[in-house]
């Protein structure tokens, strides 16, 4: 198997520009944008579990960054939002070019 001529930003590009990927993002976006105006805008007496939500949304990845201290941990969410949007990516493109070979060798 020949090796992709794609340099590793075109290759990344690649991965994430497609629909389900940028789907992806956008519903972790507004998981986010739900955190942020539940911790803003809302009063209680006890805490808030809404920033869970961000860490279910792209978890397994950012579960590894769960130990590190203070705020580094949501930093797990943006490596953990992009790692699941190439993966879904990657796997979008290679379905999605499957289906398309069958259609052509079909006709």
């Amino acid at each position: 198997m020949a090796a992709s001529p794609r340099t590793l930003p075109q290759s990344l590009r690649h991965h994430l520009l497609n629909p389900v990927a940028l789907g992806y993002l956008a519903a972790v976006a507004a998981v986010g944008v739900w955190v942020v105006l539940d911790a803003l805008l809302v009063e209680r007496a006890d805490a808030s579990l809404a920033g869970v939500w961000l860490f279910i949304a792209t978890a397994p990845t950012s579960m590894l960054f769960t130990a590190l201290p203070g705020s580094l941990a949501f930093a797990g969410v943006a490596v953990g939002a992009v790692v699941q949007a190439l993966a879904l990516g990657a796997a979008y493109r290679r379905l999605r070019g499957r289906t398309a070979r069958t259609a052509t060798a079909g006709a």
